[in-house]
């Protein structure tokens, strides 16, 4: 366990209308995950069992060396939590929120937060209660941050936040990978900010993980070709297929499984190849949700 963050073995929890279903994960040290779903895919549940907040059914779980639920109070001594709608007490300051969570965790970085105060343009005075949600948010990161976790897990951070305010925040969750042994894990149904600043992607989907890999192989797999076909001309089967759009004479064709052969294979045929196109991590995430949810209706 010394370079593995976080291990999940074959977890699952059922509820009534959802089943988490047999999830398996590895989080490395130093690494961020960009945990992706659809609203109600299981993203919160899973990592309400990685927070101890809820027990698993069976399966095995293991945060910072620690085993969940049993071990959760020395666990969450080095994990950092901050969602978008995190609650703090409303009549107080920030100041006091300070104070507060620095008389609990000695780890606390005191000149840390400070550069954060500046850095996220707070006021230490200035009510919970006064704040705006962009600066809500910034305000429970900085709390999490400056007191230097192992694990920090972000559920849904950027949730409505407005342009600047979602940089400011991006930034500086990639600063705090310059300590390769500080450890994201970031849920979102916002690709965009998962692609910016994530190693590792996951993708769930109805209570189960679809894909798990490197950022760079999973976008490096997967391309949109697309083609001009001739009457007479019969594309062949060709591997890795997913997804076939357009037309029968203009068709695009999604893999995941690209390879420069494919282009040469639809040449052969009398195919002439258009263009192929990389797919945003977006795209990759509806081709692959949407693909397999014609296997396995529900």
């Amino acid at each position: 366990m010394n370079d593995v963050c976080v291990r999940l073995e074959g977890v699952s929890k059922r509820y009534p209308h959802f089943l988490l279903d047999n999830i398996s994960l590895d989080l490395p040290v130093g690494s961020i995950l960009g945990f992706i779903g659809a609203n109600g895919a299981g993203k919160s549940t899973t990592i309400r069992i990685l927070m101890g907040l809820v027990r698993q059914d069976s399966g095995s779980v293991q945060v910072l060396g620690h085993a969940m639920p049993a071990e959760q109070t020395a666990a969450k001594l080095d994990i950092g939590y901050v969602s978008e709608d995190m609650r703090l007490y409303g009549a107080a300051t920030l100041a006091w929120h300070m104070n507060f969570v620095a008389s609990i965790y000695p780890q606390w970085n005191q000149s840390y937060a400070d550069t954060l105060v500046r850095r996220f343009d707070l006021k230490p005075q200035q009510k919970i209660k006064g704040l705006s949600h962009g600066q809500r948010v910034k305000a429970a990161l900085l709390l999490a941050l400056a007191r230097e976790p192992r694990l920090l897990i972000l559920d849904e951070p950027t949730t409505g936040l407005d342009p600047v305010a979602r940089r400011e925040v991006l930034a500086e969750l990639m600063a705090v990978l310059a300590d390769e042994h500080r450890t994201i894990l970031f849920s979102s149904h916002n690709t965009l900010d998962v692609e910016q600043i994530s190693d590792r992607i996951a993708f769930i989907d109805r209570g189960r993980i679809i894909a798990l890999e490197e950022k760079e192989d999973l976008l490096d797999r997967w391309r949109r070709v697309r083609l001009v076909v001739p009457p007479t001309a019969v594309l062949p089967q060709l591997p890795g297929i997913v997804e076939v759009g357009g037309t029968e004479r203009l068709p695009v064709l999604t893999t995941n499984r690209f390879d420069p052969a494919v282009v040469s294979l639809c040449q052969d045929r009398g195919a002439t190849v258009q263009s192929v196109d990389s797919m945003t991590l977006e795209e990759i995430f509806v081709a692959n949700v949407q693909s397999r949810r014609e296997l396995q209706p529900a």
